[in-house]
């Protein structure tokens, strides 16, 4: 379905033999540890900071995909990778096609008592779901730490009530940012925007904002392939006709077409707002960097600001 998805999974292909070859058992390459914690993994950043904070003490957490300057799109996995998963005892994934290349190592290293969460199969979506950013669904998250809880609980259930508050405390600490979406909404409806790729749409949604760029645009700007005449057209009168007040952009991806829409949109003096498919770090948990995101929006309808990083 998402081609540059795609091309993820054949980069671990390529790398399969490494895996495979390289991942006999977790002690022999001292990765276990030794204060019986439990090892998990996040495919993204955002996900392995959740795991964090609700299995607190009692977890030792990686994260795969963590770096906000690199593509995630184009990640290639490594035999490091295929030992992580191999010692994993419990993985949180995107799924929707976002991370297949999870799929692809969790084969060449199978568990029959590794616990794995696929956030799309939580949630209860389709394989043809288009957008893929789920994390950006304001419900996602409080489903993703109680079913970590849960998880967890199985696997140390001398600690499910220690598990369990965590997860609560965690849905209550992101009652701020569901706020400020609720407090957009209510203040600015139907605010127009434009974007490149729909990395943010589900909380633009949940905030009322109105998306006036075309989907085929965003769908091929996220698939890497070139939108068609039409859309490029379209999407440029968004800005000289300055009928958007805010253009929302990947900021971890952009080429020269993205870099001339953020160079368009400035000209015109509308603000720009740069968002993350992976949490930036240091200084951020999941809570304070949708925080984060939604004030940008918010300071740019305000106060015409604009907020490349965060």
């Amino acid at each position: 379905m998402l081609s540059r998805y795609r091309a993820r999974a054949v980069a671990v292909a390529v790398g399969l033999a490494l895996l495979v070859g390289g991942c006999s058992t977790s002690s022999a390459f001292g990765l276990g540890d030794p204060g019986g914690r439990i090892f998990a993994v996040g495919a993204e950043n955002e996900y392995a900071n959740v795991i964090q904070q609700v299995g607190g003490k009692y977890v030792q957490v990686s994260a795969i995909l963590s770096n906000p300057n690199t593509d995630p799109h184009t990640f290639e996995a490594s035999a490091a990778v295929g030992r992580l998963l191999n010692q994993a005892q419990l993985v949180v994934q995107n799924g929707v096609g976002y991370d297949r290349f999870m799929n692809t190592i969790e084969d060449a290293v199978p568990s029959s008592s590794r616990k794995l969460i696929v956030v799309q199969n939580l949630l209860g979506l389709p394989d043809s779901t288009p957008n893929p950013h789920l994390w950006y669904r304001p419900g996602t998250m409080p489903a993703v730490a109680n079913a970590i809880a849960a998880d967890l609980a199985a696997i140390q259930p001398a600690h499910t009530a220690y598990f369990k508050a965590n997860a609560a405390a965690f849905e209550r600490s992101l009652t701020a940012w569901t706020s400020a979406i609720a407090a957009f909404k209510a203040s600015y409806p139907g605010t127009p925007v434009a974007t490149t790729e729909p990395v943010a749409d589900y909380l633009l949604q949940a905030m009322g904002a109105s998306n006036l760029t075309p989907w085929a645009f965003q769908d091929a700007i996220m698939n890497g392939t070139d939108p068609s005449a039409q859309d490029v057209a379209a999407e440029r009168n968004l800005f000289t006709q300055h009928r958007v007040k805010a253009l929302v952009y990947n900021q971890q991806v952009t080429d020269s077409l993205t870099e001339s829409f953020i160079s368009l949109a400035k000209t015109n003096g509308i603000p720009v707002i740069g968002v993350y498919e992976t949490m930036p770090e240091p200084g951020y948990d999941y809570q304070s960097w949708m925080l984060a995101e939604v004030q940008a929006l918010r300071n740019a309808i305000t106060s015409h600001t604009s907020t490349e990083h965060l």
